[in-house]
């Protein structure tokens, strides 16, 4: 195998492969990536299955803690509530930390449940709960996850690190607002690991404009490794958080009045932004899980003419299958969601999840599907998104709606860039690649989810090798 500029023979290295699977190198299509790399640095409440049990595992390791200021605020990431038999409350966390601020952070980044201390901190004061959703809470995570370019950049370093031994050559990164700068900075400080393509948050979608960039171009100075990506916008909320937005009402639940979730951008805003988008040379990444929701961003799509893709379509009407492919979009999705959601979606969307994460029927209808894990959401690895996708289930349970699993094949499609159904070659000779030593057409489900990868090339480059 040869990599860029290395044609002469003498240069050549010959690799005996013996009989290894070689692929086209896998894509993350839905990363938000510095959230995905500070994940270690944070109390993994994934395991907790009530707010007492979330907040126990803080007041264990405030035990255990080093000194440390006071107002160095503890965080923790990845509770689901949505089942939970009691309800997260400042009060309850108080119990376990007064003094120190406590912000954790829902699975789905869509709420965060912060402590009086921390509140205070965060200036929402009149909060009496301490559970914040939506905006309120992404401005806390967004405030808790500012360290310093040096640290976060050695975290994004070790993490490219991991993706590229699981195969991945590139990631769309939604980081929020815009992770462009930043990456280009990483790159020249040496993080080659992956090809990235950032997307724009409205709020500097200007600057973006101002710069006349435009999605698909390659940034200077990055050897190829970093694309302008689409207008990221955010329509709904999510299922866990119970504020994804529907046709219909959630169940009710004590003390509350029957709620169909939120829509976070009107709809005459929603098409300006998408025309703008279009007139600058931009796709539109329209995220959108309720069927409601759903609906709504393909009307401005159709209304708009905008290219791009849905994000996570999580649940959509029969007819809006149809519609998506109809309008040439994208259907971007996180097959991991569907086992990480199906308790609560059995339970919130009772009688409709047949249409909830309808791979088998998207393709049928056309529909280009493209994976991704949404990491920290879900692991930042394609092949726990294959299997998930291919079997529906990772444990003793039947498969969820098997009439919606797809083939092998069909998944690892779908985990490759778009149009890319062979090895990528780039300046002629230089591969992205990725070489297995197990076989994905044939393995069971526990096999497909746990893929060794003995290598992975980016551009002629190994980013990951054992073994050969």
């Amino acid at each position: 195998m040869v990599g860029k500029g290395e044609a002469s023979a003498e240069h050549t290295e010959v690799i005996d492969l013996a009989g290894r699977f070689v692929l086209p190198g896998l894509w993350d299509r839905h990363v938000h990536f510095d959230q995905w790399a500070q994940v270690s640095a944070r109390l993994d409440l994934s395991s907790a299955d009530s707010a007492t049990a979330a907040a126990q595992v803080v007041a264990r390791h405030v035990a255990r803690r080093a000194e440390a200021p006071v107002d160095t605020p503890i965080v923790g990431y990845g509770f689901r509530d949505a089942l939970w038999p009691d309800s997260p409350r400042r009060e309850v966390l108080d119990a376990a930390s007064a003094a120190i601020p406590v912000v954790l952070i829902s699975g789905d980044l869509h709420s965060a449940w912060l402590n009086t201390a921390a509140l205070r901190r965060f200036g929402h004061t009149d909060n009496r709960t301490g559970l914040l959703r939506e905006e309120a809470a992404m401005q806390v995570i967004g405030e808790v996850g500012r360290v310093g370019a040096d640290v976060l950049d050695s975290w994004c370093l070790a993490a490219s690190r991991v993706a590229a031994a699981r195969g991945v050559v590139g990631i769309v990164d939604m980081e929020r607002p815009w992770s462009l700068d930043a990456w280009l900075r990483r790159i020249a400080g040496g993080n080659r690991s992956l090809q990235v393509v950032s997307d724009v948050w409205p709020e500097r979608f200007a600057d973006a404009i101002a710069r006349r960039l435009h999605t698909g171009d390659e940034v200077d100075g990055s050897d190829g490794l970093l694309t302008v990506g689409p207008l990221k916008v955010i329509t709904d909320g999510s299922l866990n958080t119970r504020t994804a937005y529907c046709h219909d009402p959630y169940p009710s639940e004590a003390g509350t009045t029957e709620q169909r979730g939120v829509l976070l951008v009107a709809v005459d805003e929603l098409s300006q932004l998408m025309t703008r988008a279009r007139d600058a040379g931009f796709d539109c990444a329209v995220r959108a899980i309720g069927d409601a929701a759903n609906a709504f961003a393909l009307q401005a799509f159709g209304r708009t003419g905008a290219r791009g893709s849905i994000e996570h379509a999580q649940l959509l009407d029969d007819a809006d299958v149809a519609r998506l492919a109809e309008l040439g979009l994208i259907a971007s999705v996180q097959p991991e969601h569907a086992l990480d959601d199906r308790d609560v979606a059995d339970r919130y969307w009772a009688g409709r999840t047949r249409r909830a994460f309808p791979f088998r029927s998207l393709l049928d209808a056309g529909t280009t599907l493209s994976f991704g894990s949404d990491a920290p959401v879900a692991p930042l690895d394609p092949w726990v998104a294959i299997a998930a996708s291919v079997h529906r289930t990772r444990d003793e349970h039947p498969s969820w709606h098997r009439e919606q699993e797809i083939t092998v094949a069909e998944a690892l499609g779908a985990s490759m860039a778009p149009g890319r159904g062979s090895i990528a070659l780039r300046d002629g000779d230089a591969a992205d690649l990725v070489i297995l030593d197990g076989d994905p057409f044939t393995a069971d489900p526990r096999a497909l989810r746990t893929m060794p990868v003995a290598a992975t090339m980016i551009g002629g480059a190994w980013t990951h090798r054992v073994g050969l």
